[in-house]
């Protein structure tokens, strides 16, 4: 079934409504050496609302600043109408200790300062952006319930946590009585599957809605990448492309080549781009709020809405990921196997939760 961006979903156990994609904004400035020009930017914030977008991802250190900075003179006129987003714990100040972590400290500093680059009173939603493994999560917890019951933040989430700690912090939160985490935003894509292992499940049983970024694997699901890109050299600080950037991370690779031929195939029997088929598997995967699309042209922005409105067949899901299948590992792969059936189901007849 065709969506659209007002086809609003609900963020994980909360009421709060959102678009089925995020706007991702990471690309609003140039600082980081690939990016959108402000006038361009601009033209990718108003094509995303004017279709009925609402759900707006930046972070403090975006762009160095400059993607808080833009959506603070975007929004200005439309905020009561927008989920903003925003991130703490990257490094705002080099050479300052606190302005980077999980800590309190590091969350109310950073906090204040995305206020006044948004010139809004108010966060819709704070993740906490990168596990720091030094915070206790009994002080990362009370702080964000300190914000939320001072109504700088309305919503938290997280990002880049380990499973285990996620779902020890959403009990502490809920026997503490403190706001519980509505969100986990994680790298998922057909390339890295290896949320489904534990972040996922965690996510649908733990009620976190389940927003996934670099949907495209940083470009790589794109159809644009040919053998070529597997000997091509790295770039150097500041310098470069994302193409180089991304095989400089070794990337590209054998693996991501064959995925992304099999997208190639369904997209050219359906119609469509690499990029729309590959959003529209990660848009209907079970446990997905909302995948976090990031663009720097107009024309690329509406490429990837486009992914809305493909439907696949009845067998393309299926083709889609043995391509990408990854194993689960232990202890899944026990767990699911034949022996473990038997010896504790035997031929009893379990229907599935609805």
């Amino acid at each position: 079934m065709a969506l659209t961006l007002d086809s609003y979903r609900l963020l994980g156990r909360s009421g709060l409504r959102v678009s089925p994609l995020a706007l991702g904004t990471a690309t609003f400035g140039t600082e980081f050496g690939w990016g959108a020009e402000k006038a361009e930017a601009r033209r990718l914030f108003d094509a995303y609302v004017e279709r009925g977008g609402n759900f707006i991802d930046t972070a403090s250190t975006y762009t160095d600043g400059s993607s808080e900075r833009q959506l603070g003179e975007f929004t200005r006129g439309g905020r009561e109408g927008l989920v903003l987003a925003t991130k703490y714990t990257t490094l705002r100040r080099p050479g300052d200790p606190n302005s980077a972590g999980s800590h309190r400290k590091s969350m109310f500093a950073s906090v204040e300062s995305s206020l006044r680059r948004l010139g809004t009173d108010y966060l819709d939603l704070l993740y906490l952006h990168v596990w720091d493994f030094t915070t206790p999560v009994e002080e990362i917890l009370r702080a964000m319930d300190d914000l939320v019951r001072q109504g700088k933040v309305l919503y938290v989430a997280v990002s880049n946590v380990p499973a285990w700690e996620v779902s020890r912090m959403q009990a502490v939160a809920d026997l503490r009585g403190w706001s519980p985490l509505v969100a986990l935003q994680i790298e998922y894509n057909l390339l890295n599957r290896a949320a489904e292992r534990d972040l996922v499940p965690m996510a649908r049983e733990m009620g976190l809605g389940v927003l996934p970024y670099s949907p495209l694997a940083g470009g790589l699901l794109t159809g644009t990448y040919g053998r070529a890109d597997l000997t091509a050299a790295a770039a150097g600080p500041g310098e470069g492309t994302r193409r180089s950037f991304n095989a400089g991370l070794g990337m590209v690779t054998e693996r991501a080549l064959a995925v992304a031929e099999v997208v190639k195939e369904v997209a050219a029997e359906l119609g469509r781009t690499p990029a729309q088929v590959a959003l529209a598997w990660t848009l209907h995967r079970p446990g997905v709020t909302a995948p976090v699309v990031g663009a720097r042209t107009l024309t690329q922005l509406e490429d990837n809405l486009g992914a809305l409105e493909v439907e696949l067949s009845a067998t393309q899901p299926d083709r889609l990921d043995e391509a990408g299948r990854i194993e689960l590992g232990y202890p899944h792969d026990l767990l699911a196997g034949p022996h473990i059936r038997q010896v504790t189901r035997g031929d009893l007849k379990i229907a599935p939760r609805p």
